[in-house]
């Protein structure tokens, strides 16, 4: 049985806050999440589809149909649907403050960033805490099933695509996913952008799986501009779908990269777009190596405190680091990722990006059992142990 991570955190929120976002790309889970929440406040939750036409048009007049449901928690999927909804909750919200009710009151659902974000971070600022939901992670599904870990590195966390039956099956569903996102999804959050062209450009992304951006490179692919370009990125990440990870900057003198590195978020997204179906094809492939790295930063990122800064550090020189986290003051932790069991050992480029960071913790990700320490200052740990056994949470 898989459960998910975040169900305590949004009970806990929605105590705290009059109105809570669940974030994250179609198909990952939300409305599953969010009906276990409402059984879970039952009777006193209500639910709409604001993708039915029949529950859009309860809501012909909301502050009518919402204050009949004051004392209830009220979940609103696919909120975009009804984006002029955001003032009426806004006063229904502060209605109920004044009259010393309890916080916990809507709950909305989206299927990304781009038609949330913009649209509640004025309107109800101050009254709404956000939250995103991945694909599964590692955490999730540790106790799931033998070699449920590489099941979900070939396939990725949709959950759908994970618990298929076979990796054809799962092949297919991912093939159907991206087609829907292209053609329907897309275009219905707003962007104007012909479905093959965003696809070469996805496919681009997952041909560079990890690499810097080089923008004119794609630009002149794709016979656009770069400032093209950049507005396609920028709606790739808005949709949860593609990770810009930015470049540490400092004033420690070096030569420091400046262009962000780009991953195609989901493993099994990744690998649909290359045409990999199964772990053998996978193993083959030259993206093998940032797919796996891609993976371990998409579980370790969402572990960590939302107010955590995350980069990754390189130089002219070569100094590099696969990621750098400040996951508390003063902290600052610089990992490496290997996919090699018997050799996991850091480049020199590490350590020397090591010492230009400052790092308080130096650490060795890779997928054998035992975790031990290479020298004084470098712990080489499973990647299962971090995430499961409390190393995330060790002191430095």
């Amino acid at each position: 049985m898989i459960t998910r991570r975040l169900q305590p955190r949004l009970s806990a929120l929605l105590d705290q806050f009059p109105a809570v976002a669940l974030l994250g790309p179609r198909q990952v889970g939300k409305t599953t999440l969010a009906l276990a929440l409402s059984e879970q406040y039952a009777p006193d939750a209500l639910y709409l589809d604001l993708e039915l036409p029949s529950d859009r048009a309860k809501l012909s007049d909301p502050e009518l149909y919402l204050s009949q449901h004051e004392d209830k928690l009220v979940i609103l999927d696919e909120i975009h649907r009804l984006p002029g909804l955001f003032t009426t909750l806004r006063g229904l919200i502060d209605r109920r403050r004044r009259k010393g009710r309890r916080n916990r009151q809507f709950l909305l659902l989206g299927s990304a960033s781009i038609d949330l974000l913009h649209q509640s971070a004025e309107t109800l600022a101050g009254r709404i805490a956000y939250e995103q939901l991945t694909p599964l992670l590692l955490s999730e599904i540790a106790n799931f099933a033998p070699n449920a870990e590489n099941h979900l590195w070939v396939r990725g966390g949709f959950p759908d695509s994970f618990l298929a039956e076979n990796d054809e099956q799962s092949f297919r569903w991912r093939i159907s996913f991206i087609q829907t996102y292209l053609e329907r999804d897309v275009p219905a959050l707003g962007p104007r952008i012909p479905a093959e062209t965003l696809r070469r450009f996805w496919q681009m992304l997952a041909n560079n799986q990890g690499q810097m951006l080089n923008a004119a490179q794609l630009a002149g692919s794709l016979g656009v501009s770069g400032h093209t370009v950049a507005r396609y990125l920028d709606i790739m990440v808005d949709l949860l779908l593609v990770r810009r990870l930015q470049p540490w900057a400092s004033n420690v003198g070096k030569r420091l990269v400046k262009s962000p590195k780009v991953y195609v978020r989901d493993s099994g997204l990744l690998h649909a777009l290359l045409d990999i179906q199964t772990q053998e094809q996978l193993l083959g492939h030259p993206v093998v190596g940032a797919s796996w790295e891609g993976l371990l930063i998409e579980n370790i990122l969402p572990s960590l405190p939302s107010t955590t800064n995350a980069f990754f550090y390189r130089t002219a020189a070569g100094a590099e680091i696969d990621l750098v986290i400040e996951p508390r003051p003063r902290q600052r932790w610089a990992i490496e990722v290997k996919r090699s069991v018997s050799s996991p050992v850091p480049s020199k480029g590490f350590y020397l990006g090591c010492e230009h960071v400052k790092a308080t913790r130096q650490i060795v990700l890779y997928p054998g059992d035992e975790a031990y320490k290479l020298d004084t200052k470098t712990e080489v740990i499973p990647f299962r142990k971090f995430f499961t056994d409390g190393f995330m949470h060790a002191e430095a």
